[in-house]
């Protein structure tokens, strides 16, 4: 069966942050009219949804599905609803799946969000619910948590020679230097790169502001066959591919820790789908909830040959004339409502190829990349945008 090419006709988010005063259901809601706007919609046009969700437990909400299909005025016209889970790639895992609704033909548009209201909760309580993305019997049950697994891999990549610790800092450095850019960013501050390093420990050799935050927010696009992209706007850009890999969900099972083997496979899956190299990739937006994470991903995606270095040497930033990494200001500084992380950084790419990026626009940007984690690597999606 031929497959249909797909396009991005809209994208919306809602700010970062402690969002005290605005609920779950509000806070999809608004990104998801966004989206809808800025895609020249009224609504009517929409035949499914698919929502990024981490865990019901974070609302004490079930059936999240049918919750956003209720709000957003689509369960009277019966629309398709379905939820994702995935940990901290559900939202990327959500996009593929629109992606692959409407390239399939089984719908026509789609729009697909992301979500999460974390601070309801206490940090224990939000703790426990991300540690739970790793294996619960021979890991978060043994008393490990995400931070400390990622700090295994810190301490791994140091030993190894494969990033100093001030190569690792600097992925923060740099988040927080693009999240100054981004009015919807939960942290608009540079900061320094001896701010990472004397910060309170949580994991050693981590400290505070090597981990993303905890936060509310959503982000949702707007999906639909690339021939009919016109009929709704200018600004649309190419689906040029979207690939999926796992990996054992327990850390100790790899031959290595140093390397994320299921985001080396989805990118040699992407490049091969969509025609190019990473060479031509001018901007990503990759999965930074531990600095160490977001040195692996340049990495294991080919866009740099050491990707702490690249970092710290300021190659990634949005004006260097390179491939910028994390303009949106990553989950770092953005913030990282786990449920919508993914699908922001759809949102970021299509502005960045659409020349909407404001003052943090990357020149002459035709190809961009996404690179959304859970767990510890076990589940990684790439999707790679083309701009038209």
């Amino acid at each position: 069966m031929k497959m249909r090419e797909v396009a991005v006709i809209g994208a919306g988010s809602t700010k970062f942050g402690e969002l005290w005063g605005q609920s779950f259901r509000a806070l999809g809601l608004e990104a998801g009219m966004k989206a809808m706007a800025s895609a020249n919609l009224a609504g009517d046009e929409i035949d499914a949804i698919y929502i990024g969700n981490m865990s019901s437990r974070l609302t004490k909400q079930q059936h999240i599905d049918a919750l956003v299909a209720d709000y957003t005025g689509m369960a009277g016209k019966h629309i398709a609803s379905t939820s994702i889970e995935a940990g901290g790639a559900s939202g990327g895992v959500a996009f593929r799946q629109g992606v692959m609704a409407v390239a399939s033909g089984m719908h026509d548009v789609v729009i697909v969000g992301g979500a999460e209201k974390m601070t309801d909760l206490d940090d224990d309580s939000v703790n426990e619910v991300m540690n739970a993305t790793t294996d619960a019997d021979w890991e978060a049950g043994m008393g490990l948590s995400l931070t400390s697994l990622y700090a295994m891999i810190a301490r791994r990549m140091v030993h190894e020679g494969l990033a100093t610790r001030e190569e690792i800092a600097a992925c923060a450095y740099n988040s927080h230097f693009h999240g100054q850019f981004n009015k919807d960013a939960q942290f608009r501050k540079e900061i320094k790169l001896d701010t990472v390093l004397r910060a309170g420990p949580t994991a050693e050799p981590l400290t505070m502001f090597d981990g993303a935050p905890i936060s509310d927010g959503a982000s949702a696009v707007i999906l639909c066959p690339l021939e009919d992209a016109k009929k709704y706007t200018d600004n649309y850009v190419k689906v040029a591919a979207t690939a999926q890999a796992s990996d054992t969900l327990a850390l100790f099972q790899r031959k290595s820790i140093t390397e994320f083997e299921a985001t080396k496979v989805a990118a040699q899956q992407a490049y091969a789908a969509a025609g190019i190299t990473a060479k031509d990739i001018n901007v990503a937006e990759v999965h930074d909830d531990y600095t160490v994470a977001g040195c692996m991903a340049l990495q294991d995606l080919g866009l740099y040959k050491n990707g702490g270095k690249a970092f710290l040497e300021g190659c990634t930033k949005f004006d260097a004339g390179k491939i910028a990494v994390n303009t949106s200001g990553g989950l770092k500084a953005k913030g990282y409502p786990i449920g919508a992380a993914g699908v922001s950084q759809i949102v970021e790419l299509y502005q960045q190829l659409t020349n909407n990026a404001g003052d943090r626009q990357v020149k002459d940007a035709k190809y961009g990349l996404a690179q959304s984690v859970g767990g510890t690597g076990s589940a990684v999606t790439v999707s790679i945008l083309e701009a038209m």
